[in-house]
């Protein structure tokens, strides 16, 4: 099973500024607690020892209120100094993993998937890389992800105004940290949905494996303020 988890949490919040004009998008209060709160006991129920937040913008806040552990789940810090993008990110913070394999979160989202099914997915299925997809009604604010019968991703559609159903990434993923590092460079600005996984579709093994339970992105005020009232129902303590 895994042990540690990356969550990127450096978001600058631009389109809930009227909200939290103060604070990095992943400390977004919901009930008066920080979004990352509820991800961290998450991942404490799933079994997760270690996190590792990788921050920018507004990191001191993050680090004052976790500093370096939430009750049995250690904490560290990945600190840019410059933009890095989601790939970047990532890079940077792999050099503070002891083992291959990592969970990723986007720190702005919440999927409800079943951490250990997910595993096993990735694990019995041979992939080197997976990402948690999720089916919605309208994607426009995602884009659509194409996969075959044997789950392997086939294509990335890019975002756009039609409203439209279709699969997309939430942005939960299995990476492997050796081919991870093997694929990028290291020290520069890159997104790792448009410069790694689409560009690597044909190179590596990329799957996507389809989970239908709750998900929300807090990055538009509405869906802020519609955790407020989803949240009263977590159940992750």
């Amino acid at each position: 099973m895994l042990n540690t988890a990356i969550i990127l949490a450096g978001g600058r919040g631009t389109r809930l500024k009227t909200i939290i004009s103060d604070l990095p998008k992943p400390m977004a209060p919901i009930m008066n607690v920080p979004f990352l709160t509820y991800q961290l006991n998450y991942l404490k129920y799933f079994g997760i020892k270690k996190v590792i937040f990788s921050v920018g913008y507004l990191s001191e806040k993050i680090i004052a209120h976790y500093n370096q552990s939430f009750e049995n789940i250690s904490i560290e810090y990945s600190i840019e100094k410059n933009p890095l993008g989601t790939g970047g990110g990532i890079r940077m913070a792999m050099s503070n993993l002891n083992e291959d394999l990592v969970l990723i979160l986007n720190g702005d989202s919440f999927f409800d998937l079943n951490l250990e099914q997910f595993y096993n997915l990735h694990f019995e299925q041979k992939a080197e890389f997976s990402l948690a997809l999720r089916y919605v009604n309208n994607s426009e604010r995602y884009g659509n992800i194409e996969f075959n019968s044997s789950n392997q991703i086939t294509s990335f559609i890019e975002k756009n105004q039609l409203n439209q159903s279709g699969y997309i990434n939430a942005g939960v993923y299995i990476l492997s940290k050796k081919l991870y590092l093997q694929n990028t460079k290291p020290n520069i600005n890159f997104s790792i949905e448009k410069d790694f996984f689409e560009k690597q579709l044909n190179q590596l093994i990329i799957k996507g494996f389809e989970f239908k339970d709750y998900f929300i992105d807090i990055g538009i005020p509405e869906d802020y303020l519609k955790a407020q009232d989803d949240f009263k129902e977590f159940k992750y303590k």
